[in-house]
């Protein structure tokens, strides 16, 4: 791990977004809420911040992180779901790989939950969106 013991206390905040492309069959399946295994965006949605929480559990070499907020943003469009996550934290070190693995974890979710109606389904545009706090903020 990169030794962080001498960096400041700062205020550190990150956004990143997943896509989930899904048929209109899915999707309308999704908005009449009849999924088999329950509500896929709320699942979802609750997947994206308990992943965020245990990022240090999953990427190896990332530190443990109090985490301050999470939230979750999931909008169904006409091709899919488009998710963004935010993370916020008061930290020595930043907060991406959480949102990173926020958005991602939230689309494996609905991938997990609408699979029984087609493997066509497909994960795209996992990217980080915007970082701040530390030496460098990042604005896509």
């Amino acid at each position: 791990m990169i030794d962080v013991g001498e960096k400041k206390i700062t205020e550190r905040y990150a956004e990143a977004q997943a896509f989930v492309k899904l048929n209109r069959d899915v999707i309308q399946r999704i908005e009449e809420k009849t999924i088999p295994k329950g509500d896929v965006m709320e699942l979802a949605r609750i997947a994206g911040i308990l992943a965020a929480k245990k990022t240090s559990d999953l990427i190896p070499l990332c530190h443990n992180i109090s985490i301050d907020h999470v939230a979750m943003d999931l909008q169904l469009k006409d091709n899919g779901v488009m998710i963004k996550s935010s993370v916020r934290a008061s930290a020595k070190t930043g907060v991406e790989m959480e949102a990173l693995v926020a958005a991602s974890t939230a689309a494996l979710a609905i991938y997990d939950m609408c699979k029984m109606f087609g493997q066509r389904i497909e994960i795209t545009d996992v990217f980080l969106l915007k970082k701040s706090g530390g030496k460098s903020d990042f604005l896509r």
